[in-house]
């Protein structure tokens, strides 16, 4: 059965609408589970419909309504403020969709790959309501450590992007859908080691206090969600290690989680969906979600 897609604008801040697609089978039952999506891309680039359609057909199959959101992007955007984007989205879905698209507000989850991975382990602990489950591709729960603080060996090896280059693609007013490639500005933070100052607005090296409350990794306590996390031990993007701490940490708390390791899986494991280690880790998230939800 095709699936139908519905857009909403879920906010509208600085002159920028934010938009939402409602993704559900013709036919959805009523009062479904939802699961709101972020994208992911650094909270530098990609849009709401950067998704694998193959990836999320298992999801909808499994009778879950897919809420895939935009948010505002950086660096135009601080971090404070995308998470802003997070909880409106999330309450957003909460208080509108049942009369909208007929969810179950109390059955939601959110989910993201890499930078939306971040900002699902995010909705963790800073929306309110919690969500019932989190679902992370290959997300990260400290955005200070020397990974993205300092430049990194793998992007270095391209070659290197300048500065008038990386801010050519970037402006001055707040954007949640880019019209220019933002990729060479991502490059050029990963290569300078400045992705924690473009993105959040604060230097690691001296204001490491004022990075906690957006590392989910220092924020995880008992009453946190249960989470499912899914990583390829050979991501040169994301490390692996940020979903090992988070499995380590969420125990500690006592906080239910699996931790889904793609052996020799680099990042984006799950872009081809006819891969049998990617499949099975995909299946794995939707009998945890369809467990807890």
């Amino acid at each position: 059965m095709p699936a139908q897609v519905a857009t909403y604008a879920y906010k509208t801040t600085a002159g920028c609408d934010i938009r939402a697609d409602v993704i559900r089978r013709a036919k959805p039952k009523p009062r479904a589970p939802v699961i709101v999506y972020f994208h992911g891309g650094a909270l530098i680039f990609g849009t709401r419909k950067h998704v694998n359609p193959d990836e999320f057909d298992r999801f909808l199959d499994a009778g879950f309504v897919i809420v895939s959101a935009d948010y505002r992007l950086a660096p135009e955007t601080k971090l404070p403020a995308i998470i802003e984007d997070v909880q409106d989205a999330v309450g957003w879905v909460r208080y509108e969709g049942p009369h909208l698209f007929g969810i179950d507000p109390e059955r939601l989850a959110v989910m993201g790959h890499s930078a939306g991975g971040y900002l699902t382990l995010m909705s963790g602990f800073r929306v309110t309501p919690r969500p019932r489950a989190l679902v992370s591709f290959y997300g990260y729960g400290d955005i200070a450590g020397d990974w993205y603080a300092k430049p990194d060996p793998f992007y270095c090896r391209e070659p290197k992007v300048s500065r008038e280059e990386a801010f050519s693609c970037v402006g001055a007013e707040p954007v949640s859908q880019p019209k220019k490639d933002r990729f060479r500005f991502y490059l050029y933070c990963r290569q300078k080691g400045l992705w924690p100052k473009e993105v959040a607005g604060l230097d690691p090296l001296g204001e490491r206090e004022k990075f906690k409350p957006f590392c989910p990794l220092e924020n995880i306590t008992p009453d946190y969600p249960p989470t499912i996390l899914l990583h390829g031990d050979r991501d040169t993007d994301v490390p692996y290690e940020q979903s090992v701490l988070l499995a380590r940490e969420l125990k500690r708390a006592g906080v239910e989680n699996e931790l889904v390791t793609i052996s020799g899986g680099g990042h984006g494991f799950d872009e081809d969906m006819t891969d049998p280690q990617a499949a099975s880790a995909v299946a794995r998230a939707v009998v945890f979600l369809k467990r807890i939800l």
